[in-house]
């Protein structure tokens, strides 16, 4: 019953949740020019990365941020120049290309924000463990790397609004019957999910009635479910996407549900990380943010990224 009044509250709370969209995480000792100042060199650049940003993003750089700009009081001047990481193991977010390029999702994220304030930005890929360690000691002006909006992560860097957020998700067999997924829809079924993950904490919170199934990685659950181990698998909604969408899950299953999007368990969404200290970056980057959205390049990018709807 504490699970079930638990559950009401979270879904009450989810449903006066603005609905938000997701985005993006590009390759070791790779450095890559987003932006130009040069209105042609910028214009050849993303005309070959398949992406039209329109004449207006490539007048010379501004100097200051307008104050128009988003209803944000600011008169700090803009950056000369922004140096992104990322990392290169993370397709579609950030990867390497069949002709060794540096790419992806966030690849073009960073390439439609620095575009829509007219600055110059560059990309250099690192291990995922070092990120935010070297953004911390200068080596970077801002990561953009799929970190999430966490206390944790907060305590070490700043981020900008989010930019995309990743729901948890359940998926069932395509054949299975079950189409109630709330506690009491999956109680005494086998939920799988990862051990030691905020997926596996929150069917404990919430889910108490159903029997949890821990797995050590995502390709065991997924393999338990596609042979009918378990009834019911509950992870990260994006991977479950790309997996659903991919040959190795032989068009098995299916999501089924809503999404599940409570910030404590989920956190607060995706951002690009600056450091500490860096709270006007933030703020020009997250501006930038918005105009992506608001001029229609995000909404490009989520139809070239991901194939199915992941909300």
């Amino acid at each position: 019953m504490r699970a079930e009044r638990r559950w009401a509250s979270v879904k009450r709370r989810e449903a006066a949740r603005p609905q938000a969209r997701p985005a993006l995480r590009v390759a070791p000792g790779r450095v890559i020019a987003i932006a130009a100042a040069c209105a042609k060199c910028a214009a050849v650049g993303f005309a070959l990365a398949g992406i039209w940003l329109g004449d207006a993003a490539f007048a010379q750089p501004i100097e200051t941020l307008p104050e128009a700009w988003g209803g944000r009081h600011v008169d700090f001047e803009l950056p000369q120049e922004v140096r992104f990481l990322t990392e290169d193991d993370f397709p579609p977010f950030n990867y390497i290309d069949e002709n060794g390029n540096l790419t992806g999702f966030n690849i073009d994220m960073a390439r439609a924000v620095c575009s829509r304030l007219n600055i110059v930005c560059t990309i250099k890929a690192q291990p995922w463990d070092e990120l935010l360690a070297l953004l911390a000691s200068g080596e970077a002006d801002a990561v953009i790397a799929s970190h999430a909006i966490t206390e944790a992560n907060r305590r070490v860097a700043t981020f900008t609004d989010p930019y995309y957020y990743t729901p948890a998700r359940f998926v069932v067999r395509s054949d299975s019957e079950l189409d109630d997924i709330t506690p009491p829809g999956l109680a005494e079924r086998r939920i799988g999910v990862v051990k030691g993950t905020a997926h596996e904490a929150y069917l404990r919170a919430f889910f108490a009635d159903s029997v949890v199934v821990t797995f050590e990685s995502d390709s065991d659950a997924r393999s338990a479910l596609r042979f009918g181990k378990i009834d019911a698998l509950f992870a990260d909604g994006l991977g479950l996407m790309y997996w659903l969408n991919g040959a190795s899950s032989r068009r098995c299953c299916q999501f089924r549900g809503g999404v599940f999007t409570e910030t404590y368990y989920f956190g607060d969404g995706v951002g690009i990380a600056v450091a500490r200290d860096r709270g006007e970056l933030a703020a020009v980057l997250s501006e930038g943010i918005r105009l992506a959205r608001d001029n229609g390049d995000y909404e490009e990018l989520l139809l070239r990224y991901f194939p199915m709807s992941l909300y």
